[in-house]
């Protein structure tokens, strides 16, 4: 089975469309959280994420901001305008379908979250020590996180202490090996120093996973953003990857 893995698309409809054609056709899709917050284009990724075959998709902490399920003023003054901005945008058939998602989903081998499986919504897997600390709180062979934006794998071998860090590269083939943690990077805003959008194609067949990157117009995104007075400091880090 060949299924898309994405996370952090951030109302980015040009990066998750370039994603769409690059991955081809799938059998099914796991979406990490955040599909709002930051870009131009909300309900325009939520319909076509709700249009993926098989989905299964978690809330991010973006999404929960956006329909106050956390406070807005956990974030930073640019992004909370970018949410309060959103959140005026959202119709109201996708604002119910949010409200709906998920923190936590398991599929078969897989734990589904968008921050951590101790912290679902919020926590940040930043170092190899908080990862480590994380392989408590899933029973599961894999689990696969979003939020930091960088494409990392935390893997946790029976007869070490703490977690090994694998940084892969584009169109890097891994085979997973229990237990292993992995983050497919940001869709809609990299922050590797990469601007192409990341995602990750895993073939369950085999249990291999396949990263990827993949260009787009980041000057047309810039320019929506713009004509929608959405910050500054968003628009212009969409074009270096941070």
């Amino acid at each position: 089975m060949k299924i898309l893995v994405i996370s952090d698309i951030h109302a980015n409809l040009t990066a998750l469309q370039a994603v769409l054609a690059d991955a081809g056709k799938i059998d099914e899709a796991w979406c990490l959280g955040d599909l709002v917050g930051y870009g131009p284009d909300p309900n325009e990724c939520i319909d076509l994420v709700r249009g993926l075959p098989n989905l299964k998709c978690v809330e991010g902490n973006h999404d929960a901001a956006t329909l106050k399920h956390i406070d807005m003023n956990s974030f930073n003054p640019e992004a909370r305008l970018a949410l309060q901005w959103t959140e005026q945008q959202l119709r109201p058939d996708n604002h119910t379908w949010l409200d709906n998602l998920p923190e936590r989903v398991v599929v078969d081998l897989v734990t589904l979250v968008h921050g951590s499986p101790r912290q679902p919504v919020w926590e940040y897997l930043l170092d190899t020590r908080t990862a480590t600390l994380n392989f408590s709180f899933f029973d599961t062979p894999y689990c696969f996180v979003g939020h930091t934006h960088l494409p990392v794998l935390y893997y946790l071998a029976e007869e070490n202490r703490m977690a090994k860090l694998i940084i892969p590269e584009n169109s890097t083939q891994l085979a997973l090996a229990p237990r292993t943690i992995l983050n497919p990077g940001s869709v809609g805003q990299p922050r590797d120093r990469d601007p192409r959008a990341a995602y990750v194609v895993l073939d369950t067949d085999q249990w291999i996973c396949e990263f990827h990157r993949v260009p787009y117009d980041i000057e047309a995104v810039q320019e929506r953003m713009r004509d929608k007075d959405l910050p500054e400091r968003h628009i212009q880090r969409l074009a270096i990857g941070w």
